[in-house]
């Protein structure tokens, strides 16, 4: 309450003047003061005249388009429904802006022409990933923070669940978000969302993909989780040179269908992808991908996703010299991610954690 208050205190002159240079005139803007129930300050806001709050929103959206200062647009969308409604009507989604603002942007399409960069931060004490998206090209900042992933042992199987808290990586949590599961020999994952991926999809009827213990605790909260993605490693049982070699089938919304914020895709769209091959350096004597300086350390873990050639698919999809995903390593415990359209970020950070643990038959 104290920071919706401030928001409002804050913005408050700015709506000021944006009403007088829209309509030539001073108007009254109506300020939730502290003694004043909450109630009443949000319905006082909520009555703020359309054009000017449109006019507010486009101003804060385009003077703070980079993290920290964006988070003024999110408090935006804080102060009550209306508002809301309004800002998700002003902010484009990343396939367009190229830019993540709200927790639904993390499963929403990249941008088409440039890759957002984010990268990943492990702890190995406690088997935890987190992804923070990079402020600058550099890797010493300390980004923001996006998502976080916990590695769970279950009997023969490996589990990550994903989630928006930091310190919350339970099925149950309200910030979880997916999980990625494993079968024994760690080569092959499953992908799955917490939310349907599109109009009409059925949770999964497998018990490992079940969130609860019950079949179902309320109708706004699916009990199981909704299949999206599968990774495989190939074997290479015959131990030749070579980096992994790996496909990841995803479910990706059409590029038409992810400009819009709230609607959902109606159909499957899967995107198969491949990592892209790399070229024998003689004098390196080793296997090379061009990274182009966002990979510094040599790993088996380094990998470049893309798209099977497929002509009939819109969008670029299925040209193999376009890089969708690339994940490599820069530092003991530091990693990069970056991605692209069809990919969100949530697909590609779970993609991305399969490369982590060793593969004896991929090798």
């Amino acid at each position: 309450m104290s920071r919706r208050r401030a928001f409002l205190a804050r913005w408050s002159s700015s709506a000021s003047a944006a009403a007088a240079e829209l309509f030539g005139e001073s108007r009254n803007v109506v300020v939730a003061g502290d003694g004043e129930e909450e109630e009443e300050g949000e319905e006082r806001w909520a009555r703020l005249l359309p054009e000017l709050l449109g006019e507010i929103v486009k101003r804060v959206e385009a003077s703070e388009e980079r993290w920290p200062a964006r988070r003024s647009v999110v408090a935006f969308g804080c102060v009550c429904r209306r508002w809301r409604e309004v800002v998700a009507g002003v902010v484009r989604p990343p396939l367009d802006s190229g830019m993540i603002t709200f927790p639904s942007s993390l499963k929403q399409p990249g941008p088409r022409d440039a890759p957002i960069q984010c990268f990943i931060k492990r702890n190995k004490k406690n088997s935890t990933f987190y992804l923070y998206l990079s402020l600058t090209p550099t890797f010493m900042d300390k980004g923001k923070f996006l998502l976080a992933a916990r590695r769970f042992r279950h009997g023969a199987h490996t589990e990550f669940i994903l989630s928006l808290d930091a310190d919350d990586l339970t099925q149950g949590s309200n910030a979880y978000v997916g999980k990625l599961r494993s079968d024994f020999l760690g080569t092959n994952f499953t992908i799955y969302d917490s939310r349907p991926p599109y109009d009409g999809a059925k949770a999964s009827s497998r018990r490992a993909s079940r969130r609860f213990a019950s079949k179902q605790i309320s109708p706004q909260v699916p009990a199981g989780n909704f299949e999206i993605g599968q990774v495989s490693y190939k074997f290479n049982l015959l131990k030749s040179r070579g980096p992994r070699r790996m496909v990841c089938s995803i479910h990706c919304p059409p590029a038409q269908e992810a400009t819009t914020e709230l609607q959902k895709p109606k159909a499957q769209n899967y995107v198969i992808l491949k990592n892209k091959a790399p070229r024998w350096h003689e004098h390196l004597q080793c296997w090379c991908l061009n990274f182009h300086g966002r990979v510094t350390v040599a790993s088996v873990k380094n990998f470049q996703l893309v798209a099977t050639a497929d002509p009939s698919q819109p969008g670029g999809i299925g040209d193999e010299e376009t890089v969708l995903l690339q994940f490599g390593k820069v530092g003991d415990d530091l990693f990069t991610m970056d991605y692209r359209q069809p990919l969100s970020a949530f697909q590609a950070f779970a993609i991305c954690l399969t490369s982590f643990g060793t593969k004896f038959a991929c090798e």
